[in-house]
């Protein structure tokens, strides 16, 4: 079953969300009051259909309540990374604690047990064999191992990837293809961008690069949040002998999604994002079939050649980190991943259905709502430019207090780019979309 199909179950009661809550800048107002948060409510998922969760704000304030915000601005760009909830963070310091008072005592007899059972968790939590993950710092760190340790890649070969993958894995992708005197081919993803249209673009350029070895692929998109076909993409690749890397930085925590959905032997992902793990946590995907495509890192002999784990080396570990990355999963399961993302689409259907129609408006992430999740970028007036961009995002929080960011490197022009999170609410989407209203009026 495809990514395009699989996921489409689960948000077919999410995409009815949007025509229900189109509001009108000012009617934050009129919303009941949700009962005070407390935070000694046991948090479990939501039982109810997926339409009605999305909207329970006695619910989601309970969960905001596990979550110490700052009153310095409305924060709409938690795509950068994802803040840790109170439990979480409360779990950190205590291994902060424990690390820095039992030293190598600790770190060398009881720390490696606790480093396994948190990979098994998020192999898990992605759908994945334990043996097939190893810890990065991120997921650029895992994704440049997996494209720079790439072995596939001849003299004359030809790598590829697309305007919305992120900078410094396109990078990667021009320092392999140099190391190996290859050639590099980009596309373009249509804008506006639908599922037909997306592998029509991809069908046609693998076609027109028969040579093709590798391609990168973004599941999520960092500057407008389009959620790619992956498994369908992936799957025309395979067909034409080309290997796929992707890159998940923003997939896992913040839509359903396994490691089967995707289809692919490489990828890099991120647990500080969508699952809230503290900032310096990822790891890599290999499938256990496709280790030897991926050299060893920097020769590493410190595991054997069938082992994850010489793939990748980032020295000594931040034990805490790790040992706080079940705590995370944990509470990203007291809520439930599909609840969670229902709720996310809520939010920034919220705003953006309020917005979609005004002159000078353009949402530059579609409505099928198995190609968005939380994620979604927007331009005024048709102005792409840094500066324009820059601008607004500017005007955004000095004028309105709501903290948003600037997005580049699309084929069209600059983005701002909008990311709600668990802690926002329909009030801070009003805001937002009043906000836009009133700078787009002003041409």
């Amino acid at each position: 079953m495809t990514t395009h199909r699989s996921r489409r179950d689960f948000v077919k009661s999410a995409a009815i969300l949007g025509a229900a809550v189109v509001t009108a800048p000012g009617a934050a107002a009129a919303l009941p009051s949700p009962t005070l948060p407390r935070r000694d409510v046991p948090i479990t998922p939501h039982p109810g259909a997926l339409h009605d969760v999305a909207r329970d704000e006695a619910y989601w304030s309970q969960v905001a309540a596990r979550y110490r915000t700052t009153p310095r601005t409305t924060n709409m760009e938690a795509g950068y990374f994802g803040m840790m909830a109170l439990p979480v963070l409360e779990a950190y310091h205590r291994y902060i604690d424990r690390v820095n008072s039992e030293s190598s005592y600790f770190a060398r007899r009881e720390y490696p047990a606790m480093m396994r059972t948190a990979r098994e968790r998020v192999a898990a939590f992605v759908g994945a064999k334990p043996t097939e993950l190893a810890f990065s710092r991120g997921a650029t760190e895992a994704l440049q191992a997996l494209i720079g340790q790439y072995n596939r890649v001849q003299v004359g070969d030809t790598v590829m990837y697309a305007d919305l993958d992120y900078n410094a894995m396109q990078w990667a992708m021009n320092a392999l293809a140099a190391r190996c005197k290859a050639n590099v081919v980009t596309l373009n993803i249509p804008e506006p961008a639908s599922h037909d249209a997306i592998l029509a673009v991809y069908s046609i350029a693998l076609d027109a690069n028969p040579r093709t070895r590798l391609l990168l692929l973004t599941h999520c998109n960092n500057k407008t949040g389009l959620l790619l076909p992956v498994a369908d993409i992936t799957a025309l690749a395979r067909a034409r002998g080309v290997d796929v890397v992707v890159d998940a930085a923003h997939s896992f925590g913040q839509v359903p999604l396994t490691m089967a959905d995707m289809g692919a032997d490489f990828v890099g992902l991120n647990l500080h994002k969508w699952i809230g793990a503290p900032v310096g946590a990822g790891a890599l995907y290999i499938r256990e079939s496709r280790f030897d495509a991926i050299d060893r890192a920097h020769a590493d002999e410190s595991a054997p050649l069938d082992r994850i784990e010489s793939r990748i080396h980032t020295g000594t570990t931040h034990f805490a980190t790790v040992m706080t990355i079940p705590d995370a999963i944990d509470f990203q399961l007291s809520i439930g991943i599909p609840q969670k993302a229902a709720r996310l689409r809520y939010l920034r259907d919220r705003w953006v259905h309020a917005v979609a129609d005004v002159k000078g408006v353009t949402i530059l992430t579609p409505e099928d709502a198995a190609l968005t999740g939380a994620i979604t970028g927007f331009r005024l007036h048709n102005r792409g430019t840094s500066e324009a961009n820059r601008a607004l995002a500017t005007t955004l929080h000095d004028e309105f207090g709501i903290f948003t960011f600037q997005r580049t490197g699309l084929a069209k022009g600059d983005c701002v780019r909008v990311t709600p999170t668990l802690y926002n609410t329909p009030a801070d989407a009003d805001k937002l979309a009043a906000a836009i209203r009133t700078i787009a009026a002003r041409g």
